[in-house]
């Protein structure tokens, strides 16, 4: 039986329709997944650390500050860095702290992050006995591991740069660390780097959800270390 061409025709439109909804749907389908993977991340930084972010003037007094690093300039902190050990001197002036545990990198011997932190601290009038080094925290996850696993930190205050800190106190949370943050407002600094960190971090706690759910080991764990008890116990 032949089919009209007319009938034909409209069958042809309604075909083409019914296809173009279908690719539609299937396009906004999977931009929405997408959407929720890459933001569920951050949903749950910000969630689960909500009540543990303050300020200096309101922080519990903790027994350590664990300082993340932000990379040095020779034998200088950078900007963003310098504000992060200027928060950790508060801490310790205002007895909100008795040590600060400065964790970085030093993967290599022309560049040592967590020896610049120190001397930067030590000349802004925390006691070097004070300060405890970490010369392995080459990430986020990897200083909250080692300051629990190595250093046998129970509790401490998480200082880095206030678009950092969810991420970083829900790492330390979930690391198995009591964890409050305090951060450092770096927009006075630099609005541009600033606002980059804020997106930066969309990505970046990708890759956390993934150290948490794979509970990966640091890059390097090894031995561990009583430095932050000896600075507790120190005169």
């Amino acid at each position: 039986m032949r089919v009209p061409q007319g009938v034909r025709a409209k069958s042809e439109r309604l075909i083409r329709y019914l296809r173009t909804r279908l690719t539609k749907k299937v396009v906004l389908g999977t931009v929405a997944v997408g959407t929720v993977i890459v933001l569920a991340p951050s949903v749950w930084t910000y969630a689960s650390s909500s009540h543990y972010r303050t300020d200096v003037a309101h922080a519990p007094a903790t027994p350590v500050a664990l300082v993340l690093g932000a990379g040095v300039w020779g034998s200088k902190p950078t900007p963003f860095l310098a504000g992060r050990l200027d928060v950790a001197v508060q801490l310790y002036q205002q007895g909100k702290v008795k040590v600060v545990l400065v964790s970085g990198d030093n993967s290599r011997t022309d560049y040592d992050e967590p020896a610049v932190m120190r001397d930067y601290l030590a000349e802004h009038g925390v006691p070097v006995q004070k300060i405890v080094v970490d010369d392995a925290g080459f990430d986020t996850w990897d200083s909250c591991v080692r300051a629990k696993k190595i250093f046998g930190v129970e509790r401490a205050t998480v200082v880095s740069q206030t678009f950092h800190l969810p991420r970083a106190v829900a790492l330390c949370r979930r690391a198995g660390i009591d964890a409050w943050g305090v951060g450092h407002d770096s927009s006075g600094i630099d609005e541009v780097k600033t606002d980059l960190g804020y997106g930066r971090e969309v990505l970046a706690t990708l890759k956390a959800m993934g150290d948490v759910l794979t509970r990966s080991d640091p890059q390097f764990l090894g031995p561990k270390e009583a430095g932050v008890q000896q600075a507790l116990a120190a005169q």
